[in-house]
């Protein structure tokens, strides 16, 4: 992947950090927006990709986690996680897609989630929006494969995160994914090894 230019979204994260080290030890040019780039915002979104050089990949990391049971989720909750998630994940892809048709293909890598193929309480708003980035990544990935470009979406469970293991103290971490495992699964979606796979929903989860 050297010299490949390659957008991370959320690539300030603990996953996102995880995705960048993985592509800048294969030797590619990492591109990480700022928190300047709101990529709820289309304005921001669109004028960040126009500037970019020639797209190989981009990655989206970002993206938030609601959890509440149904009679205590608002819908400013679900609102909220639809924009985090799945706007975010739509505007950035769009543009990747603008992108990448003019030089003639890349590799697309959206972050879902676990949860979204496997039935989980108390957290249908996230599981609505990740459902939802899902649907959309198969959909794109029919979309554009006759342009060359090879859509696929990650499906992480409990990640191994400082966050997490402050949120989740008493939790057994041994089954946790580390975010450098799941990097090096994103590397490969995103590499010019993938050929063929797209569509596809790779679940990273193990045991958690």
């Amino acid at each position: 992947m050297k010299g490949r230019n390659i957008v991370v979204t959320g690539g300030r994260g603990a996953l996102g950090e995880a995705v960048v080290a993985a592509f800048t030890a294969r030797g590619a040019v990492v591109h990480v927006p700022g928190r300047e780039v709101r990529f709820e915002d289309e304005s921001h979104v669109t004028a960040y990709y126009a500037a970019l050089p020639s797209l190989w990949a981009s990655v989206h990391v970002v993206g938030g986690f609601a959890m509440a049971p149904i009679a205590e989720a608002s819908l400013a909750q679900l609102q909220d996680q639809i924009t985090t998630n799945l706007v975010t994940c739509f505007l950035a892809c769009r543009e990747a897609v603008k992108t990448m048709r003019k030089t003639g293909g890349g590799r697309i890598v959206n972050v879902a989630a676990r949860a979204a193929v496997v039935p989980s309480p108390k957290l249908t708003a996230y599981v609505a929006s990740k459902g939802a980035v899902v649907a959309f990544t198969q959909s794109l990935a029919a979309e554009v494969l006759a342009e060359g470009i090879l859509v696929n979406a990650v499906l992480p469970g409990t990640i191994d995160t400082p966050n997490n293991r402050k949120g989740m103290p008493d939790a057994d971490r041994a089954t946790w994914a580390k975010p450098q495992e799941i990097a090096e699964t994103i590397a490969f979606l995103a590499s010019e090894t993938n050929a063929l796979t797209s569509g596809a929903l790779i679940p990273i989860y193990g045991r958690s």
